[in-house]
């Protein structure tokens, strides 16, 4: 597995370097190779040598974009690779529009560092994860709020599944993954095969399952179900 680190500062990228490659470890003792960018050009170049990059860790602020537009930035140069946001801004505000943004996740720089390792572990893993410094009422989207009662409990054991976890069928599950992944519709049904009529009738099934109203609330539930979705099933 290829991780690449995308941070301007390079004593935190060999920190974080250090904690990745000798403190953390993959489901089925996978190997992992980490890569380092110090801003979007150099990432844009290690993508183009390692177009099998599974994952990216992102910081907002870089030397050659700034904020939310760094993000954005981002998903144009590398749309097939997942990207979770690793930032010293947590304001909920910026956790919400990274999230909106297709950010599968968000890491915030301030955690103390059993946290940060912690939070690394799980999105190896497969996990979303969000920081919990925020109320569920700061996901509501407009005048639809997250539902009060919380959508999947997390798993009672360490080998339930996600279907059983969160009540979806193994294509659902599909659908979900790419839709935290970012990808927009269109991208969906081309990857899964699926007509667009059937793509969406996949998303309604999972919202109303979740009890959620929007891709973002989406993530939040599985962010707090403490489920890894896995791979792709494949099936045509």
């Amino acid at each position: 597995m290829k991780l690449l680190l995308i941070d301007d500062h390079p004593l935190f990228r060999d920190g974080l370097s250090l904690l990745i490659q000798h403190r953390l470890s993959l489901p089925d003792h996978a190997a992992l190779s980490l890569l380092e960018a110090g801003d979007l050009t150099e990432a844009a170049a290690v993508v183009q040598a390692h177009p099998d990059v599974k994952l990216a860790l992102l910081d907002l602020n870089l030397g050659d974009r700034q904020g939310l537009d760094t993000l954005k930035q981002w998903r144009a140069i590398a749309p097939d690779v997942p990207v979770v946001v690793l930032s010293a801004d947590d304001r909920p505000a910026t956790i919400v529009s990274a999230i909106d943004r297709g950010a599968a996740g968000f890491i915030p720089k301030t955690v103390q560092a059993a946290t940060m390792q912690d939070a690394l572990r799980r999105v190896l893993a497969g996990e979303v994860y969000l920081p919990e410094l925020l109320g569920a009422e700061t996901w509501g989207d407009g005048d639809e709020p997250l539902a009060a009662e919380p959508a999947p409990a997390p798993p009672p054991a360490e080998e339930a599944s996600p279907e059983s976890v969160l009540g979806l069928s193994e294509r659902q599950l599909d659908v979900l993954r790419l839709l935290i992944e970012g990808k927009p519709n269109k991208e969906i049904c081309r990857m899964l095969v699926l007509s667009e009529s059937t793509v969406k009738t996949h998303l309604s099934a999972i919202f109303r399952k979740l009890r959620v109203s929007s891709r973002t609330q989406a993530v939040v539930a599985v962010a707090r179900a403490g489920v890894a979705l896995g791979p792709l099933s494949r099936r045509p």
